[in-house]
This record gives C-alpha cells, structure tokens and sequence, in this order.
C-alpha cells in the first residue's frame, strides 16, 4: 500500500512515485491523490463497454484502453485515469514509458456518486484543452443514460443524450453506434 505523499512534489516525482505504486492516483499542481476503488455496477458497465468497443475497433487503427491507461492533459497539468480512453492513428506517450498517453480521441467516465460533479465540471474543464480530442462520455451507473459531447470545429461542445435500455448512441470519433441495452446488460438499476 502506497503513501500519499503530504508536500507538494513535482511531475517527475509524481511519475517515479506512480510507477511504483499499486494504487493508482492523479496529480495536479503539485498534489497527489488517491483514487477510490469501483463497485459492481461500475465495472459491469466498463467491462460491457470494453468488449464493444474491442469489437468494433478490432479492424480500425484504433486502441482502447480501459480504466489503467494516464492520460496527461499539458495545458493544465492534470495526471488522471479515465474510465476508458480511445486513441486513433499513432500513440503518443509523455516519454519511453507507454504508460501516459497524450492523444485520446474519446474519454469515457462512469459516473459515480462521489465523482459526478468533478466529472461533470472541473475534469471535463482539463480534458477540454486536450487538442486531439473529440468526444467526451459520461455514463451514468444509476439509470439507463448515456450523455455525449462532441467538439465542434469552433471549439464548441454540443450535448446529447440517450435514455433508455431501447435508446442508442453514436460516436463519430470513432465511427461506432453503441446500444444501452448492450452497455447495461447484467446492470442493476435501482
């Protein structure tokens, strides 16, 4: 088990400490912090996801990574993990290391209760500066709803939804139409 550390240390401290450690954390500004473990729903929800877009994505110069993949956003600073990143055409990583990746096309978070305003708010803030990319999703674990929003060429993010295990959602970052039904199958929706 790893040790937070209390002071502020740089981003270069913050990798050599990540590395090492077992438990994953983000890193802003100097500050370093734990992240939570998923309950059921949460990973029912990344595992479906996983195995769709491995699917389509199988034949397309695209790769996924779900839940362990950094993700590095420049302008800000930020170190995190989203719950699934897509990236298209050439990884790109921060150094020799693949394990910190620069050029997500499509960022998916699984809300949760004690993430969704960060989620919704400040995080999307930072992923916004990510140049590359183009869509941003947020699941919710609590009822069948999927919100999208997609970059436009002037820099604007339009939102649209799904709602409903009959509703569907399409990603033209990467050119794939997902079913809720598919996305929530084994989900428990209370």
């Amino acid at each position: 088990m790893s040790v937070v550390p209390k002071k502020r240390i740089s981003p270069k401290e913050y990798l050599e400490f990540e590395r090492a450690s077992e438990e994953k954390h983000e890193y802003l500004n100097g500050h370093v912090f734990a992240m939570s473990g998923a309950k059921r729903n949460h990973n029912k929800i990344v595992a479906n996801l996983s195995g769709l877009l491995w699917q389509d994505l199988k034949s397309k110069d695209c790769e996924f990574y779900p839940n362990d993949m950094r993700v590095f956003v420049p302008k800000t600073g930020l170190y995190t993990y989203p719950d699934l990143v897509v990236v298209c055409g050439e990884p790109k990583f921060q150094d020799t290391i693949p394990d910190t990746l620069l050029n997500p096309v499509l960022l998916i978070e699984v809300l949760s209760d004690s993430t969704e305003g960060y989620d919704r708010g400040k995080k999307f803030q930072h992923y916004r500066s990510i140049e590359s990319l183009r869509e941003y999703l947020l699941v919710s674990q609590n009822e069948a709803r999927v919100e999208k929003y997609l970059q436009q060429g002037d820099g604007f993010w339009v939102l649209s939804e799904a709602v409903g295990l009959e509703s569907a959602i399409e990603l033209e970052s990467i050119e794939c139409g997902l079913d809720l039904k598919e996305i929530f199958e084994k989900v428990i929706i209370s």
